[in-house]
């Protein structure tokens, strides 16, 4: 099982123009952007034509299937799904490593409201992304330090937004190119989709925007595309990744609702940890019906055990407002085209009119 499937996939559009934003913010944040720029370029200087990966006697033969699948995945996207036909996932890259880059969240002790960290271009964001474990884990430490709760986590991709597309444009990477299937064309639709619209100062609406895509987008893959095998794998992995989504949901929910109801701080900790226990019950539970192997699902073990508020937080960003966008999608009968204009006009309004007509679109649909 995939780290992918505790954590979702990353937007991390700061990177990309790191040293114009130099130019135009403080001191403070120098540091910060040199590993962001100085990473993200050792990432594009990796990558190497699709085709000539391919071509290569040297790659091995399970690389060279799972690139020529991406292909066909780059393609359905562009001509299925209207999402853009451009350089971005033409190119691969090995970095040697499991994890392109380390997010970091924060949250309060009694709520799950993210820290938010600003930068020119792209807005406020709820994470801050880092090439380096070492420096993701001492910034999580720093702000557990500060009272706050912390996590960082590995992401396998993240898009610029189409922003270096003139560079070769988002490649794909070894940190993700042998997912099954159904979860390489999941990823692939989601960063993509990242390059249609973007909201400034709204991380939620952005990742829940993606994030129905690459399921809507999915759905359509297996259908027309994929084999019985594909099809049949996806629906098992597909049914544990249900499962768990429903399982933090329900937490998320009783935590949301004991921070608005228990102004008592004593017992608002004492419910709390109830509550995270019987989540990691709930996981033990689930973990043994799976019988999987315990090496596959060592991350998602780790993520559970260090689940706290910014987890949870964090995993809201990526499905709070999926309901609403899939609604949209039907109400437009299934038209991407106009799905995605939809998006860009709702990209234009105030945050919390965007959000409230979503909630809007998932109450009516439901």
């Amino acid at each position: 099982m995939s780290k992918r499937w505790v954590v979702g996939s990353s937007l991390a559009g700061t990177m990309v123009l790191a040293t114009f934003a130099l130019a135009l913010t403080g001191c403070s944040n120098i540091g910060y952007y040199l590993q962001s720029a100085g990473g993200h370029l050792r990432v594009m200087n990796a990558a190497r034509p699709v085709r000539e990966v391919i071509a290569d006697d040297t790659s091995p033969e399970r690389l060279r299937k799972q690139l020529e699948l991406s292909q066909r995945i780059r393609e359905f996207a562009s001509h299925d799904l209207q999402l853009p036909d451009n350089p971005s996932y033409r190119r691969y890259a090995d970095l040697h490593r499991s994890a392109v880059i380390w997010n970091v969240v924060a949250a309060p002790p009694d709520s799950l409201k993210l820290k938010t960290w600003c930068f020119p271009i792209t807005g406020c964001i709820t994470y801050r992304g880092y090439f380096d474990e070492k420096e993701a884990r001492a910034e999580a430490a720093r702000l557990a330090a500060e009272g706050m709760e912390s996590a960082a986590y590995p992401v396998p991709a993240y898009s610029t937004l189409g922003w270096m597309n003139w560079a070769g444009g988002d490649p794909l990477l070894n940190t993700f190119i042998y997912y099954p299937e159904g979860e390489l064309a999941r990823l692939v639709f989601h960063e993509l989709a990242h390059q249609v619209v973007y909201a400034k100062d709204d991380s939620m609406f952005n990742e829940s925007f993606a994030t129905a895509v690459e399921r809507l987008g999915v759905r359509r893959w297996l259908d027309t595309q994929a084999s019985e095998k594909a099809r049949a794998d996806y629906v098992v992995y597909n049914g544990r990744r249900l499962q768990f989504r429903a399982l933090t949901q329900a937490t998320r929910r009783d935590l949301q609702s004991l921070y608005e109801t228990h102004p008592d701080p004593v017992a608002r900790e004492k419910r709390k940890q109830e509550i995270l226990a019987n989540f990691r019950a709930g996981y033990r539970q689930l973990r043994d019906g799976w019988n999987l192997d315990p090496n596959r699902l060592r991350l998602t073990d780790q993520w559970v055990a260090e689940a706290n508020n910014a987890s949870f937080g964090a995993q809201a960003t990526y499905d709070e407002l999926v309901p609403g966008f899939e609604a949209l999608f039907a109400s437009v009968g299934g038209d991407w085209t106009r799905f995605y204009d939809e998006a860009r006009r709702l990209a234009k309004l105030p945050k919390a009119e965007r959000h409230l007509f979503l909630k809007d679109k998932e109450n009516a649909h439901a």
